[in-house]
């Protein structure tokens, strides 16, 4: 009898001391502000950029107020928030914001949706990524806005040359980020997947891809700023025919009226929405992405 009971000890005692590791390792991993109060931890989110807002008006008030330029140059962010009150209530900026943002999300998704089996043939195919690969990284360099002339030319004013921008300046982006997600897999893990009996569609569905996700996100948080800044240059260029009435547009025609404040609203819209998708989409994504790794430094 105590001999069974020895093996048994023996035979749970690394089993139970694994549990107790794994436990350890993931209370070490786990920030410890991640546990309190929500109310705690929104004011740690939210303050900070509140802050910084403030901080900003109040330089744009000091700016306005030494009168370094006229007012029609530079007004003060009392002439720009009636401006945007004014917009506000006859739709016009709601309307421009609608459209601008539906256009980037489906330019986006649409990029997401040719980028990534691409990306991972270039990853994946060496002859690929030698002959394709300075190529798209060249694309991801080359301005979004020396595309519009041509797309103007292509598909004349249109929808379709504002979706031909986006997908032109976002799509290599996430390419490369898939590449450089895949370039840094551990070769360990590729060895053992292929140990384990995986095939080459399994071993990139369920090693590969899973391992290179950090860096697929970053090369998504990358696409969508290159596609919200190549839908603002389209924008801001071709205006007229069925193209609608977007940010850009609202840019433009406070230019073509010498408004500043119509510019200064055009601009601080543009912003908010970059910011607001940022930190409702991606910003939690990529953090929960690195807390379930480990990564998430305190």
């Amino acid at each position: 009898m105590p001999t069974d009971l020895s093996a048994e000890t023996s035979r749970d005692t690394p089993r139970d001391t694994l549990g107790a590791l794994e436990a350890g390792l993931d209370a070490l991993q786990t920030d410890a502000r991640d546990r309190d109060p929500w109310p705690r931890r929104l004011g740690r989110s939210v303050l900070p950029p509140v802050l910084a807002v403030v901080i900003l008006l109040a330089i744009w008030q000091v700016v306005y107020a030494l009168h370094i330029k006229p007012d029609y140059v530079i007004p003060g962010p009392a002439q720009a928030w009636d401006t945007a009150s004014r917009l506000w209530d006859d739709g016009s900026l709601q309307r421009a914001v609608w459209t601008s943002l539906s256009r980037g999300v489906i330019g986006f998704v649409a990029s997401v949706i040719i980028g990534t089996p691409l990306g991972i043939v270039v990853a994946r195919v060496r002859w690929v990524r030698v002959a394709f690969g300075p190529i798209i990284s060249g694309l991801q360099v080359l301005p979004s806005v020396a595309w519009v002339p041509a797309a103007i030319i292509w598909f004349g004013l249109s929808d379709a040359t504002v979706y031909f921008v986006v997908l032109m300046g976002a799509t290599p982006s996430i390419i490369n980020g898939i590449v450089g997600g895949v370039d840094q897999v551990p070769p360990l893990l590729r060895r053992a997947g292929l140990v384990l009996g995986a095939g080459p569609v399994q071993l990139v569905r369920h090693v590969i891809l899973p391992a290179a996700l950090p860096g697929y996100v970053a090369g998504l948080k990358q696409g969508w700023a290159f596609s919200w800044r190549s839908l603002m240059a389209a924008e801001i260029i071709a205006v007229g025919g069925s193209l609608g009435f977007g940010l850009g547009s609202l840019l433009s025609q406070g230019r073509d009226l010498a408004d500043m404040t119509v510019v200064f609203v055009a601009i601080v819209a543009i912003l908010l929405v970059g910011i607001l998708i940022e930190m409702a989409f991606f910003a939690p994504v990529e953090k929960r992405l690195l807390r379930r790794r480990g990564l998430l430094q305190s």
